[in-house]
């Protein structure tokens, strides 16, 4: 498709390069824009149909919308404004460097550069900052058909028109009305009668990812957003959810791997940056794990008495570490879902602690048999590995399960506690359990 858009741009075959473009999905236009050569941009995107160009508009990624808005005119960029809902507008003006937002500010509508700035002055993860305040609110004492008047009148420019919100003169919220209750209720049937006052809203102020759990919760498509006063401020969709989680997990996902989370995509972050954002968990983990040189250089005389014992610690730390990493990942992700809770803890030690000893066992008695048969070692050297190996992994596991709901628990991130910090801190201990069991073993 790339090939064949690129070929009639060249040729410039205007017409059928528009009515090809016609017929495809905003989200594929947008990606082919992307592989486009820049100084080809603005000529295909001035040959889309005025409301697809706005709906690729949002698509683009920050840079394309920056080259695009600096080509265009005035007018162009008014027209592109004009079929921008406000919370996409919003996510644009959040990317753009401040000479483009005072360009595109200038150039909006004065009411909707008002709501704009409302928009902007909530809190940067409150569901404030992700809702818009374009839906369809309805009179209880409304009719039926009043309300599909209404809904015809208004709706063209409503981000969605499927769930209506009923309100009062003080914009107080009332109840929510779908438009399949609207269909398939008389004409003349009042909104009171057949609206559902069961609400599921959230506030302004509250955190983003907490409206994103909701809407994963309830199954839900639109969710209302009231200010203190149970007004009726704005709806957040479900586009913006889903946004809002993918962003989440991408954070998480940063933070289990030791990286200071980021906006920006891998490709558009300069070296500099990356270095920025690794570097001083690097530090940390590096500086911590010097526990772990100390800790063998006090029991350098017990190593020069076994030697052979200095060949089994990196097995016994890289298990006790992905032990540990294993637990850790499956707390926190049932963290995230809300599967687990503080009240879950001594349920969720006792489990680990029997998974960890089933684990430990059978790990244990591989290895028993490995370092007889193929490493040719003694039974007591094997016996000193394999009890450590049993009692390091259990630790691992309790320390993996409780660290990130104690995380939670203190309202950190549990994602911190993942594991690259897990590992270095079962790394120490094992050593010290090693360390403990062949002294007890061996008596050295």
């Amino acid at each position: 498709m790339y090939d064949q858009i690129l070929a009639l741009l060249d040729e410039k075959k205007y017409s059928e390069l528009k009515n090809l473009l016609s017929e495809m999905n905003e989200a594929d236009i947008a990606a082919v824009l992307k592989e486009l050569p820049q100084e080809k941009l603005p000529l295909l995107y001035r040959i889309l149909p005025k409301e697809l160009a706005a709906e690729v508009f949002v698509n683009m990624d920050s840079d394309a919308q920056e080259f695009l808005i600096r080509a265009f005119s005035d007018n162009e960029l008014r027209e592109v404004l004009d079929e921008l809902y406000v919370d996409d507008a919003v996510d644009i003006i959040e990317e753009m460097p401040a000479t483009v937002v005072k360009r595109i500010l200038m150039h909006t509508d004065p009411e909707v550069r008002k709501s704009i700035n409302e928009i902007l002055q909530y809190p940067e993860d409150s569901a404030g900052s992700i809702m818009t305040i374009e839906y369809v609110d309805l009179k209880k004492y409304m009719t039926v058909e009043d309300a599909f008047t209404r809904i015809r009148r208004t709706g063209v420019d409503k981000e969605t028109i499927y769930i209506c919100y009923v309100t009062d003169e003080n914009r107080k919220l009332l109840g929510i009305v779908t438009v399949k209750d609207l269909l398939l209720s008389e004409k003349n049937a009042k909104i009171f009668e057949i609206m559902d006052t069961n609400i599921i809203s959230a506030n302004t102020l509250e955190d983003k990812e907490i409206v994103a759990e909701k809407f994963r919760k309830y199954d839900l498509l639109a969710l209302p957003v009231v200010d203190q006063e149970n007004r009726l401020v704005g709806i957040v969709t479900i586009d913006d959810a889903m946004d809002v989680l993918q962003d989440e997990n991408t954070e998480d996902i940063e933070k289990m791997a030791a990286i200071t989370p980021t906006d920006k995509p891998y490709l558009k972050m300069s070296v500099f940056e990356t270095w920025k954002k690794r570097f001083p968990w690097l530090l940390l983990l590096m500086v911590s794990a010097t526990f772990t040189g100390k800790i063998i250089t006090h029991f350098e005389d017990a190593l020069q008495s076994y030697v052979v014992l200095t060949a089994f610690i990196p097995m016994l730390m890289d298990t006790g570490g992905n032990c540990g990493g294993q637990s850790s990942v499956t707390i926190i992700r049932g963290l995230s879902l809300g599967d687990i809770t503080f009240r879950d803890t001594f349920h969720v030690i006792w489990k680990e602690f029997r998974v960890a000893f089933l684990c430990g066992v059978t790990l244990a008695l591989v290895n028993f048999g490995k370092m007889l048969l193929i490493d040719r070692v003694g039974v007591m050297v094997a016996a000193v590995v394999c009890v450590t190996m049993v009692l390091t992994i259990i630790l691992a596991k309790f320390i993996g399960c409780t660290l990130p709901i104690l995380a939670k628990r203190l309202h950190f991130d549990p994602a911190v506690m993942a594991s690259p910090f897990i590992t270095t801190i079962v790394d120490a201990l094992s050593l010290l359990i090693y360390f403990r069991v062949a002294s007890m073993i061996l008596g050295i």
